[in-house]
């Protein structure tokens, strides 16, 4: 156990952790030549085209150093805001972290809130300057605010350049030298920490897990304590680039166990496994329930794919379990799934993966988060708001309450002004203002969770030039004059695109909806009303003019009385259509509310 390393990656997003995890496992040998890729870790299609990594992945080395052999467990992490839950699961399987910074971009908000997230956990950090090959790089001044940072000296912090592999070697012993060995009895009973799983068709459900007390050998009966299930471990091996069957898994080592679980929902991560003839007396704690953000609606364009789709999201929450899901109907769309995201890029992450990995061709309705409604004859009761059609009626309403934010950016000290007005546009209040160095400003805001919800972070992205970074942390609830906007078409309320809204927007938002609506809707053969409404009052309206046929057009010369029949005849025919008549919502309208601003 004592050669033992187990350590994670943690950075902001870009800031070079995949290419640096590539250096690791090509010096180490885990990988040939051959095998090595560009991000060799990141095994989705998804992960390789935009260049981020979404899902942790854990891999085994082995390092010679002085003769001896030591085993280094390394999962590389997402640096997004959106996949942080990943972070924290890693962390929990690990004893220390390389904390990663861009030479060129110095910290960012997410490798101060990744930092904060490990000292929580008690790692040891090895601070890493990355891209020093860069011909932008700045390692004095980067250095400067490392030690700024974290409080240690300038000769701590190891310069590495992922790309050309220099620096990499004294990384390594640095690993084996500074962070500790596992802590764990190898005679207690037991303990092993789920950490990831992942599912197989052909063979079951794949769990990670990381052995904290004790051990586990094939052929063991093992019981997973949250559910009180109990399986054999028909196998158990170590993951190397693919997994390697071993006999036994020992205290301190990380594995994965193959027992023939076919069932999405008998796994859970976070949960502890345990052997049935020698049970531990209590699961591993300090392990986090996920709270999500951002909640969508996702409906089956065929409503006959219902259990199919329930299914295909049983199956990737194995795979990302920050996802929560709970069936919902809509009467526009029919039955379908009420989902929590961490954020917008995890919406779009899902829905992806969703028509790639599965077939599923999905309909997304506009995201907003989660409220809570007090009513006048009990206001100390709350009632849970995630769907704006779950809303009480108005008038018996004592108030909204909505998730609040602490939002922190770190921009150059140019675009202070610019960012500044985008959050007080967004109903940010600002509380702290703080210069990191001579050129960067660190902005704290209170700000309502629903209007970050949309296109703040792009438009965030496109103000700053690409330069401000942004991460949050909820803050709690606060009462707000929220207002319901329903949107009619041809005089049915759309459901799926009614939408909470503070009181002074309403009108604003109410009227760009109809006007987005009216391009992306088809033309009919009659007139289709587009109208915004809070309760009976209408806000906004626009008019979908009807396809008109020209049924005058065989007349010529003659009384204009034969004419005007005509016209009168087909009136009264445009007239009935439009009573009986229906109008298909296309799926990009739906989505349309998100790019009201473009």
């Amino acid at each position: 156990m004592k050669n033992i390393r187990n350590f994670c990656i943690i950075a902001h997003i870009d800031h070079g952790k995949s290419t640096l995890a590539d250096r690791l496992l090509q010096v180490t040998k885990t990988v040939t030549d051959r095998e090595l890729q560009s991000q060799t870790l990141d095994d989705m299609d998804l992960e390789r085209e935009r260049g981020i990594t979404i899902k942790s992945h854990a891999i085994q080395m082995e390092y010679e150093k002085d003769g001896e052999t030591y085993i280094l467990n390394l999962i590389d992490t997402p640096g997004h805001v959106d996949f942080s839950y990943e972070v924290s699961r890693s962390i929990a399987a690990c004893e220390g972290a390389l904390l990663i910074v861009d030479a060129a971009q110095s910290i960012q908000a997410q490798t101060i809130s990744n930092l904060y997230l490990a000292l929580e956990n008690d790692l040891e950090i090895i601070p890493v300057l990355n891209k020093i090959d860069l011909p932008s790089a700045n390692p004095e001044e980067v250095t400067d605010d490392i030690v700024d940072l974290i409080g240690c000296d300038p000769s701590d912090v190891l310069r590495v350049s992922g790309k050309t592999g220099e620096g990499v070697e004294e990384l390594l012993h640095t690993i084996i030298e500074r962070i500790p060995a596992p802590q764990g009895d190898p005679n207690a009973p037991l303990q092993a920490l789920i950490f990831d799983s992942v599912y197989n068709p052909f063979r079951g459900i794949e769990a990670f897990y990381k052995v904290v007390n004790g051990e586990i050998r094939k052929g063991d009966e093992v019981k997973f304590m949250a559910t009180g299930r109990k399986y054999h471990a028909d196998e158990i091996g170590t993951l190397k680039l693919t997994q390697v069957e071993k006999k036994i898994i020992k205290t301190g080592d990380v594995g994965y166990i193959i027992s023939g679980i076919k069932t999405a929902s008998e796994v859970k991560v976070g949960d502890t496994i345990t052997l049935t003839e020698n049970p531990a007396a209590e699961p591993i704690d300090g392990f986090e329930e996920v709270k999500p953000m951002v909640f969508a609606g996702i409906y089956p364009v065929d409503t006959e794919d219902y259990e199919e789709l329930r299914a295909s999201i049983e199956k990737l929450r194995l795979n990302d379990a920050s996802l929560t899901y709970e069936a919902e109907s809509s009467a526009a769309l029919g039955f379908g799934f009420r989902c929590g995201f961490l954020g917008m890029l995890h919406l779009e992450i899902i829905q992806e993966r969703l028509e790639r990995e599965f077939n599923m061709t999905v309909i997304t309705t506009v995201p907003n988060v989660s409220y809570e409604a007090y009513l006048e004859k009990n206001p100390t009761v709350m009632i849970p708001v995630h769907n704006p059609s779950e809303l009480p009626d108005p008038t018996g309403l004592n108030r909204v309450e909505e998730p609040y934010i602490k939002a922190s950016i770190i921009t150059k000290s140019e675009f202070v002004g610019p960012v500044m007005s985008l959050c007080i546009e967004k109903r940010g209040e600002l509380t702290s203002q703080n210069y990191l160095t001579q050129h960067r400003v660190e902005l704290v805001f209170d700000m309502p969770l629903a209007e970050v919800v949309f296109d703040f972070y792009d438009r965030l992205k496109s103000i700053s030039k690409g330069y401000a970074s942004f991460d949050y942390t909820p803050s709690g609830m606060k009462a707000s004059k929220l207002v319901k906007v329903d949107v009619m078409i041809n005089g049915e309320i759309v459901d799926a695109l009614s939408a909470l809204i503070h009181i002074d927007n309403a009108y604003t938002i109410g009227k760009k909806m109809c006007e987005k609506l009216k391009e992306l809707i088809p033309r009919q053969q009659f007139d289709i009303p587009i109208q915004a409404a809070i309760g009976a009052k209408i806000i906004a309206r626009e008019t979908i003019k009807a396809l008109r046929k020209d049924v005058t057009a065989k007349c010529y010369g003659g009384d204009i009385s034969r004419k005007r029949k005509l016209l009168e005849k087909q009136k009264a025919g445009k007239k009935r259509m439009r009573q009986i008549g229906r109008v298909e919502v296309p799926q990009s309208a739906f989505l349309a509310v998100l790019k009201l601003n473009d």
